[in-house]
């Protein structure tokens, strides 16, 4: 009864952080819905509501808010699945956790509705927010730490249980995620705490402009690999128990994480290659390590199309091609995981784009980069989080996903694909046309900027078109889940949904791979060599600390 009792608190706590990531996603989506009108000039907003409000809520609700918050409740609810019912221990710092988790996001979004902090997503110095911002930027940090380390606590129990045994490869992926994701906070960390928080109060004049933001992009470019690793564990565990196969090589899978970890931290330069203040130098070498992340997900690639056609010939598929016939194209959880992937594709050709010189100067502060950002963080990643979500839910209340919401189900993948497709594709030509992000309107008098609306197929419509549909689709999202949690029926022995983990042959991994000493140690090295000389230099040549600036 006292297991029981452990798996109920532990399901509880996966949909509490499912709910929170919902709730903000519909939100977030809404504010996306109002920025392609207001971009399109086809809405006029009240006088308490500025366009860059909504841009900042809508970064902040969908990037950070609803992806941190459904992470956590996938790692939570895999790893009590694999590695066994949280302990009290665990229960009580994963609440605690989840709470300052909350407690930091209604401190963001407070500032932000109240218009004292419409500085966007990537909050750049000189902009500033109320210092209650920051605050809550840094609960909001703290919170995923608690509930991060209280898993790594289940993970350490379990080891010292099975002394000699590698872990699971789920509960692998998971504490390789969140290594990654302390890691990287720790630069988001340092300048929230010693530089924005005592500028914003007032504590000290100005503030260290490029410090400040080479901080945030040393955070800022693996937090995309923070979205991205759970959606590989996805691929790598559940797409193949869930087609009927086993995962293709479980040291592969294992190495392709321990490279997310060493090459997706010290690269942040890249995000930086049209600001003054740093060596070209160490700009190329980061841009040279961005360049080594593409392995891991190229090994990803090559692993996930193999089990694919595996399990297609064991299913009878004969020819070049025809096994794709044999995969489980009618299951929703398939489907849409199969979609978000092949949007990967151009989605990782254009981070190629952005990463290398020559391309980044055309294309840099460009709608070029919105697109790119959607068509990678919010297809992929997204879609892939839909997928789960399809059986996640279920799995947790105990209810059906029955036929009817299986439909409906494809809908909703299906217009998400369109619009994303709509959507995104605009938004790239609009960049290579030269229309700018992170603004309103432009008011360019020139011939090139009236051709980014002439015509009522011009690619704002397009864009408006797209981000309408997208919002259909995040309605229809929310309505499913809504049956999946409280109207569907309640499942039997013989309907309940199950936690698809595929099996996975260890026999062969080398014990060294989960050494994470190791890896942590190289991590750090190759943090030093990329960002030692460079901040240093930053520190050093600083001129006076920028003052001020608010310009909503």
């Amino acid at each position: 009864m006292k297991d029981v009792q452990i798996v109920r608190n532990d399901r509880q706590l996966s949909l509490a952080n499912i709910g929170v990531a919902y709730l903000a996603f519909i939100i977030g989506t809404l504010c996306g819905l109002l920025q392609v009108f207001i971009r399109n000039d086809a809405l006029k907003l009240p006088a308490w509501l500025d366009y860059y409000q909504i841009l900042t809520a809508h970064g902040l609700l969908l990037a950070i808010v609803f992806t941190t918050f459904f992470i956590f409740a996938f790692f939570q609810s895999g790893m009590s699945r694999t590695l066994g019912a949280f302990g009290r221990k665990t229960s009580v710092w994963s609440w605690i956790g989840f709470y300052v988790t909350l407690f930091g996001t209604l401190l963001i979004v407070v500032m932000v509705v109240s218009g004292q902090a419409s500085v966007l997503y990537t909050f750049y110095a000189p902009l500033q927010a109320h210092g209650l911002f920051y605050v809550g930027l840094a609960l909001f940090v703290i919170g995923t730490w608690i509930q991060g380390f209280a898993l790594v606590g289940h993970y350490v129990v379990w080891r010292k249980r099975h002394k000699g045994e590698l872990s699971p490869l789920f509960a692998f992926m998971t504490i390789a995620t969140i290594i990654l994701w302390v890691i990287a906070c720790l630069g988001v960390v340092a300048t929230v705490l010693f530089q924005f928080i005592p500028w914003a109060f007032g504590w000290t004049d100005g503030i260290n402009v490029e410090l400040s933001r080479s901080l945030f992009w040393y955070f800022g470019h693996p937090l995309v690999y923070f979205w991205l690793l759970p959606a590989y564990m996805a691929w790598y565990i559940v797409v193949p128990k869930i087609i009927g196969g086993r995962v293709f090589s479980d040291s592969l899978a294992r190495l392709s994480f321990i490279l997310f970890i060493l090459f997706s931290i010290p690269v942040g330069f890249h995000h930086q290659l049209t600001e003054p203040g740093i060596a070209s130098f160490w700009k190329f070498l980061q841009t040279v390590l961005t360049f080594m992340v593409i392995i891991p997900s190229l090994m990803t690639a090559f692993s996930l199309f193999a089990t694919f056609e595996l399990r297609g010939r064991e299913l009878g598929g004969r020819g070049l091609f025809g096994w794709v016939r044999k995969l489980p194209w009618r299951d929703v959880r398939f489907t849409s995981i199969f979609v978000a992937m092949f949007f990967f594709i151009p989605g990782g050709a254009g981070g190629i784009i952005n990463a290398s010189f020559q391309m980044n100067e055309l294309i840099h502060n460009t709608l070029w980069v919105v697109g790119h950002f959607h068509i990678t963080v919010g297809t992929p990643v997204a879609m892939t989080f839909f997928g789960l979500t399809f059986w996640i839910v279920p799995y947790l209340t105990g209810r059906v996903f029955t036929k009817s919401l299986q439909k409906l189900a494809f809908i909703q993948i299906a217009t998400w694909s369109v619009g994303m497709l709509l959507m995104s594709t605009a938004q790239h030509l609009l960049g290579l046309l030269g229309a700018p992000r992170r603004t309103a309107y432009t008011g360019y008098a020139h011939d090139d900027a009236f051709a980014w609306f002439d015509g009522i197929l011009s690619n704002h419509v397009t864009m408006a078109v797209g981000g309408s549909i997208l919002f259909i689709s995040a309605v229809l999202l929310v309505y499913i889940i809504v049956q999946l949690w409280w109207i569907a029926p309640k499942a039997d022995q013989e309907h309940f949904m199950t936690f698809p983990i595929a099996e996975s042959d260890a026999s062969t991994t080398p014990a060294f791979l989960e050494n994470w000493k190791i890896w942590i140690g190289i991590a750090f090295i190759l943090i030093a060599l990329a960002y030692t000389i460079p901040l240093s230099d930053i520190i050093q040549h600083a001129p006076p600390g920028s003052e001020r600036f608010q310009t909503w």
